[in-house]
């Protein structure tokens, strides 16, 4: 626009102008896509001060079921150590029942801890999940929906767990379960063969082995958090911004009504209603949005400038949960009949 209006035009800070103009195109927004570093500086969560005082958990589910009908684990491993407890559930399993098992599991073997990463899970979310642990006085820290960054931890230990879950199923079928405590990776303070140690050697070597730990943590941190922000920009929003939201159009599949290509980028905008966190932001969706977990990624927005009187309506779109344009059939424009000729073989009569 500057580039044509240039040729026949001019008025002081006439470029500036022209890009606050664009910016406020509520169009423009909705379907440019952003070829700028990604929004949003790592965020990494406190290093624990000691041994399953901070611990992550989620589900690998769908499983082969077990003689005892168990066909999902539940991951749970300590932040500072990297030990882990494999508890094999059943997927219909209440959050009472999970309940009893963390605590039977868990809270009785290393105490209760301070806090908890997880992500949306509806065990995790339910109110009795909540106040339970609000009693305990753990914190409940939930990874965002659509950039779980937060529970690394857990994702990196599911993944060499079902590397080994293919082995056990392949050589002990139905009777994977039995064999989960052998995977569990408790921490030995003492080399093989060491003389036990007992009375206040062992508390003085523990402590020294979690300092070690400590610093060594802090030094792979601050590396990942160098390498990780070259590639990102910092990104802040106030309450009561308007923003608009990035949309996952999906890749690979059969479009129909509108191409895929063309869906827009981003929706919106939305007012923020509340910072979660440095990187965080909840925002007030519509009813039709419902589906939708509210709170949001920095990176996943980006400011609207338009007029606040110029709103997209949210009937002409459908998302899913996973914020996924979700398209159906217009109308069926023609269809193709296919008759299957078979040849006549004379020697079949004999």
């Amino acid at each position: 626009m500057y580039q044509d209006l240039k040729k026949l035009y001019w008025w002081p800070n006439m470029k500036a102008i022209i890009a606050e103009y664009v910016g406020k195109c509520l169009t423009c927004s909705r379907v440019k896509a952003e070829c700028q570093k990604p929004s949003g500086l790592l965020v990494q969560p406190e290093i624990p001060m000691w041994k399953w005082e901070r611990i992550t958990m989620d589900f690998i589910i769908k499983l082969p079921k077990t003689s005892n009908g168990h066909d999902t684990i539940w991951v749970i491993v300590d932040r500072l150590t990297k030990s882990a407890h494999f508890i094999p559930t059943r997927e219909t399993d209440s959050t009472e029942t999970l309940t009893r098992l963390y605590i039977k599991k868990i809270v009785s073997r290393h105490g209760v801890p301070i806090s908890i990463i997880s992500d949306h899970d509806s065990h995790f979310t339910s109110r009795f999940w909540q106040s339970l642990q609000s009693a305990l006085g753990t914190q409940l820290d939930m990874s965002m929906a659509y950039h779980p960054e937060t529970n690394g931890q857990s994702e990196r230990t599911i993944q060499t767990l079902e590397d080994m879950l293919r082995a056990y199923v392949i050589d002990f079928g139905k009777g994977w379960g039995k064999q989960l405590p052998l995977v569990e990776s408790p921490v030995c303070w003492a080399e093989v063969g060491d003389v036990q140690l007992t009375g206040p050697e062992i508390i003085h070597e523990t402590t020294e082995k979690i300092v070690q730990i400590r610093q060594r943590l802090q030094a792979v941190r601050d590396r990942q958090r160098s390498y990780a922000n070259i590639r990102r920009k910092p990104l802040e929003f106030q309450v009561g911004d308007r923003v608009m939201l990035k949309v996952s159009p999906r890749k690979g599949v059969i479009r129909f009504g509108k191409i895929g290509k063309v869906n827009p980028w981003y929706i919106g905008p939305f007012k923020i209603l509340e910072r979660i966190s440095p990187v965080a932001y909840k925002l007030e969706l519509p009813e039709e949005l419902s589906n939708v977990h509210s709170t949001f990624h920095v990176s996943n927005l980006k400011k609207c400038l338009s007029d606040k009187s110029l709103v997209i309506p949210m009937k002409e779109l459908r998302l899913d949960d996973k914020l996924n344009f979700v398209e159906e059939p217009v109308e069926i424009m023609d269809k193709l009949i296919c008759i299957l000729s078979i040849p006549y073989d004379k020697s079949a009569q004999n």
